[in-house]
């Protein structure tokens, strides 16, 4: 199991982000992993999500965090 949230996020990641996320500063990694984990505690939508596919839950909360992001 991963446990570090950079890698988890980065595997969550569509290839196009995970690639451009990749390339940026550990930090700003860091940064977003933490707001992807923030995504995943806070949303219910997702609690219910990872009770069924956990891998879907962690894409679809990744995914929300980079649509912040680029906007």
């Amino acid at each position: 199991m991963l446990t570090d949230p950079v890698v988890r996020f980065l595997a969550a990641l569509d290839p196009e982000h995970r690639d451009a996320v990749g390339a940026k500063p550990r930090q700003e990694q860091e940064q977003l992993a933490a707001a992807w984990e923030r995504e995943l505690e806070s949303d219910d939508e997702l609690d219910t999500l990872d009770e069924l596919s956990p891998p879907a839950a962690e894409a679809e909360a990744a995914r929300r965090v980079m649509e912040r992001v680029t906007g």
